[in-house]
Order: C-alpha cells, then structure tokens, then sequence
C-alpha cells in the first residue's frame, strides 16, 4: 500500500511540474467571467440568471462538463500515457518496486485528482460569484445541490477519461490519441441527438448526468440505469487498457 500512496503522490507531482494545473486554473477561471458577463447581459434583458444563488454554479458546471473539462482530462490523460512512452519517460516509472498495475491504477487516481481539483475549485469560484451577486437568495438546501452536482460529475468525467487511456495504450502518437478522441466525442454527440431514445448509451449524454441529482423530481431509475452503464463502461475499459498497458513494449 505505501509504494502504491508513492507512486500517486509521484505521478500528481509530475502533473503539477508541468503546469497544466496553472493553464487550467486560468482558463476556468475565465469561463466564470465569460459566464458572468453573459449572465449580466441575460439579466439586463429579463432573464435573471442571478435570481438564485444555486443556479449560476450549476449553469458553470453543464457548460464546463461538457466542453472544457473533458478536454483537459484527454490531454491529462494522453499525457501520462502516450506522452510517457513516446518519451521514454515510462522507463523510469517501471524501474520503481512496484507492479504495473499498482502503476496503471496510480496514474488513474492522479487523473481523477485533477479532475477533482478542477471540479472543486470551479465550484468554490462560482459559488461565490453567485454569492455575491445575490447573497440573500442562499438556502442550505442550494448549497448541497451544488455540492451533489459537481461530486457526482466525477463519474462520467472517469469514465471518458478510461476510454482516452484505453486508447492511449493502443496508438503511439500523443496526436493521433489526441484527434481520434476528439472525433469520436463527436460522433457520440451527435449520434447521441440523433438517436435519442437511445442516448444513455453514449458517454457524452451522460456528462449532463449532474442535472438528474438537482432537478426537483429526481428520476431514481434513470438516475440507476445511467450509473449501471457507466460502470459498465468503466469496468470494461480499465481492465482493457489495463491490459494493453501490461502487454506493451517499452
């Protein structure tokens, strides 16, 4: 257990060496002020974005869910991986006493720490911007819906971020991962909306899964159903990209 808490703690340095998290604290950042200055413009012509103090960090959180943060858990992703082999970086994490899969399962929980960094900080910073804007509308009741929808948008987020690694260990080219991904986000998204009866079989449906926990009549079968595939998927592709990792030359 100690070599494994090691090797996490190792790998979440090597993230943080390379100031992504910097980038990415930036760019979240900035979206809040975008979504700021589009909620005072929606404002002005009527529609109170502001009118409770919950909305606007669940607002940020659908925008973000389904644009940027998938986006930086790819790059994250592809890096700790592909980015590795390709620079024969990968060498001196083998050379560690530990067991690949302690190494494997290591670099999955530095990916969801970063995730949850993310999540967390883009909450704290809503939050407040939301607080601030109208301060007298909070309720407890609102605090832990956003608490809920951001805790919860760590699975979907994971369950993306396996398929990215699972292709990761297929492709040598960061690249090559990089733009097969982003395709097939795409086609899921659009085969997502085209197919929409079946749209819970696509990941991309389910990064909106956040809004089922919060909206006043909480759906507790699809909410089940879309829990049950995701963890099918997660299953499905960590023991795959599991396994292309062990079996992969250095």
């Amino acid at each position: 257990m100690e070599g494994f808490k090691a090797t996490v703690i190792n790998e979440i340095e090597k993230m943080y060496k390379k100031k992504k998290m910097i980038v990415i604290l930036i760019i979240s950042v900035a979206v809040i002020a975008i979504g700021i200055l589009i909620s005072i413009g929606l404002s002005s012509v009527g529609v109170g974005v502001f009118k409770k103090s919950s909305v606007f960090p669940i607002s940020v959180l659908s925008v973000l869910a389904n644009t940027l943060l998938p986006l930086f858990t790819t790059l994250v992703a592809i890096d700790l991986f592909s980015g590795e082999f390709s620079h024969n970086t990968m060498k001196i994490a083998l050379t560690r006493p530990v067991s690949r899969f302690k190494l494997f399962s290591a670099k999955i929980t530095a990916i969801a720490f970063f995730v949850m960094v993310n999540l967390v900080v883009v909450m704290l910073l809503s939050t407040s911007v939301g607080l601030i804007c109208n301060f007298n509308s909070i309720t407890f009741i609102g605090i832990i819906r956003i608490i809920i929808s951001y805790i919860v948008t760590l699975l979907p987020i994971m369950v993306l971020a396996l398929i990215v690694v699972f292709f990761s260990n297929i492709l040598k080219s960061s690249s090559a991962v990089f733009f097969l991904c982003i395709m097939l986000y795409m086609i899921s998204f659009v085969m997502g909306k085209i197919f929409s009866p079946y749209s819970s079989l696509f990941i991309t449906s389910m990064l909106d899964w956040h809004i089922h926990w919060v909206s006043d009549t909480m759906l507790i079968t699809k909410i089940t159903r879309e829990f049950l595939i995701m963890l099918g998927y997660g299953i499905m592709f960590f023991t795959g990209g599991y396994y292309l990792f062990d079996k992969r030359d250095l």
